[in-house]
């Protein structure tokens, strides 16, 4: 029997508020997080994540009195992420509340960290994050007069696909699949994969690369970026493999409340948690 798919809410937060923009910038307000987290936690959502977006490249710990107050009222899961680059403070972010520490800069410049994380909290608690955009390689590939078709490998085609670090700003070599198969290997109990390419465009998932990953790999996979409409969601789960799907800007401003991307999803024929109270 495989398990129910989860809707993710994505608490992106700058100087203490909630933010949302478009590819990873134009960032807008989206309100206070503490009441955004109560009110998810009460329409159903499966998780919370929460993402420090600035603490990184301000060189800060992540802000440890908020994820208090935030868990002080969730009932779900709760998953904390930004700035975190030692054992230390994963441990001290567990201990305000948090259920799972996020990592995505911090593994890229030292990848033994996920191993020191797993070893320390256990792999369930080990999310790491992979920002990943199409560089000017795939975009050339895709121009080009040999344009690869359908029949062309899947990994050929999305090789172009590179990791990026610092909040989207600097671009690694990293190819983004072959560093997955590396986070997996090293004991990270999940990955968070955002297409920049789609962030915030509300236009779909990017199905093709999430694919590709989730049947490469054994640990779950939260595919973020695009996410729209509920069409986007029963694509992104009856044509990938992914175990839950994140989503920010139209949970936050009321586009698509989770309980009616559930009932939607449902009648669908996606197998979601439908709450008691959800009267679906």
């Amino acid at each position: 029997m495989s398990l129910k798919k989860r809707i993710i809410p994505c608490l992106d937060i700058k100087d203490g508020r909630t933010v949302k923009g478009i590819n990873f910038v134009g960032l807008r307000d989206a309100g206070d997080p503490v009441e955004l987290a109560k009110q998810y936690a009460a329409q159903g959502a499966d998780e919370l994540c929460f993402l420090d977006i600035t603490a990184t490249i301000e060189k800060r710990d992540t802000l440890v009195p908020l994820v208090r107050e935030i868990a002080a009222v969730l009932n779900i899961p709760f998953t904390v992420g930004g700035g975190i680059n030692d054992v230390a403070l994963a441990k001290e972010i567990i201990k305000a509340g948090a259920d799972k520490i996020a990592i995505n800069s911090a593994a890229v410049k030292r990848p033994e960290l996920i191993s020191e994380l797993a070893a320390e909290l256990g792999s369930q608690c080990v999310v790491v994050a992979v920002d990943t955009k199409s560089s000017r390689e795939s975009e050339n590939l895709a121009d080009s007069k040999n344009k690869p078709d359908e029949s062309t490998p899947t990994d050929f085609r999305l090789r172009g696909n590179k990791v990026y670090v610092a909040g989207g700003r600097v671009e690694t070599e990293l190819e983004t699949i072959s560093w997955c198969q590396e986070i997996e290997r090293l004991g990270a109990g999940e990955i968070l994969l955002t297409s920049m390419d789609h962030d915030g465009t509300k236009n779909g998932f990017a199905l093709e690369l999430t694919d590709a990953i989730s049947r490469k790999l054994s640990i779950p996979i939260i595919a973020s970026g695009g996410g729209g409409t509920s069409a986007h969601f029963t694509d992104l789960f009856k044509d990938t493999e992914a175990s839950a799907g994140l989503a920010a800007s139209i949970f936050h401003f009321g586009e698509l409340p989770v309980p009616e991307l559930k009932k939607q999803l449902a009648a669908a024929g996606v197998d979601v948690r439908i709450p008691a109270n959800a009267g679906i």
